[in-house]
């Protein structure tokens, strides 16, 4: 039986100016990622990268942890099927005030609770971006993201019994593959995203022809490793 490891990238640069970039907490939760699988003696025979630089940047952190031999003529890939949606247009489309960063942050302010009015603009921008009456205005559809999502998970359907695949992705994509196995509605792949903790990992147990959720978002590594915080979900 296959095993697949999806690992949603670390803490990334929210409120940069750039926001695909690993924090200096997000490098430190790929670290202690790896000495998990390190401790462990976890070993990969296939890496897989989602395309984009926190993705990368997470894997590399990561996996250099590890001993050669844990990672011993592995295969390494890069497919953006795994690349998360253009969360920046997601945004924008509803709220026309994310194209200026300095204007969106003004609007986030009149809030006494910013974080939370971020929330729930997001969540609404989801559901504008999901309902399908808008898809005119999107560069990537939300049916659209869902295939991309389910047939990069397709392209690791292999006939091999042991092999042990790790891949370095974002919390929409594995919210999704979720919907896809267990049959989740729209609504709930949007709550389960917000629930992935950055460096969590989602294992998948894969026979040809078919995959099964082991278990879901698992940040165990950074409760025991890490200092306090090191848990974060944004």
């Amino acid at each position: 039986m296959g095993q697949i490891y999806l690992v949603r990238h670390g803490q990334a640069s929210f409120g940069s100016a750039n926001y695909d970039q690993l924090s200096t907490l997000g490098y430190e939760q790929a670290r202690l990622l790896g000495q998990w699988y390190a401790n462990s003696r976890q070993s990969f025979q296939r890496v897989v990268v989602g395309g984009m630089a926190r993705h990368r940047q997470t894997a590399d952190t990561c996996l250099a942890e590890l001993p050669k031999p844990q990672l011993a003529d592995a295969e390494w890939i890069t497919d953006e099927g795994f690349a998360e949606f253009d969360h920046h247009e997601v945004l924008r489309r509803h709220c026309p005030e994310a194209v200026d960063a300095a204007a969106f942050q003004q609007l986030l302010a009149r809030h006494e609770e910013p974080q939370r009015a971020l929330e729930h603009l997001f969540r609404a921008a989801m559901q504008r971006w999901m309902s399908g009456w808008h898809d005119d205005e999107y560069t990537e559809t939300w049916p659209e993201f869902r295939r991309r999502c389910v047939a990069a998970l397709e392209r690791l359907d292999t006939d091999s019994s042991k092999q042990a695949t790790i891949v370095f992705t974002s919390g929409g994509v594995i919210a999704t593959l979720m919907q896809h196995l267990l049959g989740l509605q729209d609504y709930q792949v949007m709550e389960l995203s917000w629930s992935l903790a950055n460096c969590a990992v989602t294992k998948l147990l894969q026979r040809p022809g078919q995959f099964t959720l082991s278990y879901l978002n698992n940040y165990a590594h950074l409760e025991w490793l890490g200092q306090a915080g090191a848990v974060t979900y944004r």
